[in-house]
């Protein structure tokens, strides 16, 4: 269940983000925007294991992108939706 993940627990800042040429606030921010998109848009009765699977699997698929800092809100909401609707597809690996 939804109720039981607490999307605080997996938000980052800049200090672990790593080197991003001075970008690092912008790429946790959108880290960040997109840990809540995909929370906000889960249903409310996904597995819990399922939904903290899932949110792991943004850092491991995300971080090392370049695209990241260039994120916008469309192409999160998207992403996530992909996410979601093919959910096993992204949790083979985590």
């Amino acid at each position: 269940m939804k109720e039981f993940v607490d999307v605080r627990d997996y938000i980052v800042s800049a200090a672990v983000v790593g080197d991003w040429d001075g970008e690092e606030e912008l790429v946790a921010e959108r880290f960040n925007d997109i840990l809540h998109t995909l929370y906000d848009m889960a249903e409310e009765d996904i597995e819990t294991e399922v939904l903290e699977r899932l949110l792991t699997m943004v850092w491991h698929h995300w971080i090392g992108q370049t695209e990241l800092p260039e994120l916008e809100i469309d192409e999160i909401l998207d992403w996530c939706q992909h996410v979601l609707q093919n959910r096993e597809q992204y949790l083979e690996d985590y």
